[in-house]
């Protein structure tokens, strides 16, 4: 299993129900095998108060135990459609302290 993460280029944004909740220059992409690429967030361009931790975790064979969150946009609950990785495996260790989401319907990752 190869796991690449480099610098995305460009800006991007993540919106929610139409809310912006964050926008960042310093967003990282990994690029996993058998994957389409994920684009991560720092969490310091992200607006924290539309989060809320939830009980789920997960875990990774390549990346280690996921944290989930889950969103409160204005008319709906996005149920753990955000992670991170608190304490990644040291191949990764570049993705600690950002945010990965799950573009989905009412949740859009878009390069600006």
């Amino acid at each position: 299993m190869s796991i690449r993460i480099v610098k995305a280029e460009g800006k991007w944004v993540i919106r929610a129900s139409g809310a912006v909740l964050g926008e960042s220059s310093n967003a990282l992409e990994l690029l996993e095998d058998g994957h389409k690429p994920v684009i991560y967030f720092p969490r310091e361009d992200i607006a924290m108060a539309m989060l809320d931790p939830s009980d789920t975790k997960t875990t990774c064979p390549h990346k280690g135990e996921a944290s989930y969150y889950t969103i409160e946009a204005k008319n709906r609950t996005l149920t753990d459609a955000v992670w991170s990785y608190e304490d990644p495996k040291e191949d990764v260790a570049a993705i600690k302290g950002y945010l990965a989401f799950q573009p989905g319907e009412y949740l859009q990752v878009e390069e600006l």
